[in-house]
Order: structure tokens, then sequence, then C-alpha cells
């Protein structure tokens, strides 16, 4: 049974459309993302799927996954706080922001707080160095980017999100 076959036919016929026949490995970040999209991450059972739609090995589609911070092999929090680290953010003061958002929320880089509403990542470009201290927000289907961060600011940002994420439980 091909769950996103059967629970995207018309979805995965669309992408599909949009590569050459023989070039169909093209179309796997786009299934990647259509999976991502409805699951929250990419189950290994979604990697195979993908794999036999495309035709490459799962090896392939998982190093994809593997490769790609916007792609998650784990269930992980409603939303990505994903916050720049590399060299360049880090002189701009990244790591002790990032050390002291945990200390705030109260969990570890790469926990989920404990209502399932952020899971915290540290991640390297995202092509904003000159704004650090900086993060992206995956979730809902979307990515927002934060620049010019402060510790209360990015505070503000997830009581925002979580106020966003209980009024949609209530509906």
């Amino acid at each position: 049974m091909n769950t996103i076959l059967n629970d995207y036919a018309d979805e995965v016929q669309a992408i599909l459309a949009r590569y050459p026949q023989d070039q169909k490995r093209s179309a796997v970040m786009p299934l990647i993302h259509l999976v991502q999209a409805r699951d929250g991450y990419v189950t290994k059972q979604a990697m195979t799927e993908i794999a036999e739609i495309v035709g490459i090995s799962v090896t392939d589609v998982a190093s994809v996954v593997g490769f790609y911070t916007l792609y998650h092999e784990e269930k992980g929090g409603r939303y990505h706080l994903q916050v720049c680290t590399d060299l360049p953010c880090a002189l701009r003061g990244a790591d002790e922001f990032l050390a002291k958002l945990c200390e705030n929320i109260g969990i570890k880089v790469g926990e989920t707080t404990p209502d399932g509403v952020i899971t915290i990542e540290e991640v390297t470009c995202l092509a904003g160095c000159h704004h650090a201290p900086m993060f992206q927000v995956q979730g809902d289907g979307a990515i927002t980017y934060h620049e010019n961060q402060s510790v209360d600011s990015a505070l503000e940002i997830i009581a925002e999100l979580r106020r966003k994420a209980a009024a949609q439980e209530a509906e």
C-alpha cells in the first residue's frame, strides 16, 4: 500500500508532471516536502515510498532528508525554531543567544518543550549572518525568518507561537 500515492495521488502526479519521464528523481525534494507538510517529519516508510515513486534507493532519499535542515526524520514540536550558529553568527553572539534561549524555555538544543509546541535546533547558515542572532521557524507549512534577535524578542515570538497553537487546538 502506497500511502503517498493513495493520500496525495493528484499532488504526486502534478509534481511528477514537472519533470521529464526519465528524470523522475528530480521530484525527490518536492515529494519529501509534500510528506513533511502532512506529517511534520518524514518517516522511513515515506522515504521508501518516495524512492519507489522516483526510482532511486531509499538511501538516496534518506541522504537528502539528512542533509537539509528543512527536513526532519523524527517527530518534533509543532514549530522547529532553528538558530544559526555558524562562525559569522557566533561572532555576533549566536552561541550565547541559543544557550540563554534554551535556558529560558527549559530545554536543551534538540529537545522539544513539554507542551509539544517548540523544538529548538542548531543549524548552520541561514544566509543572514549580518543580522545575527537570527533563526527561522518552520511550522504550519511555512518558514519565517527572525533577524537581529534578543532573547526577549525571541521569547515573545515563542509566546505568540504558543498562543497560535492553543487557538488552533481549541478550534
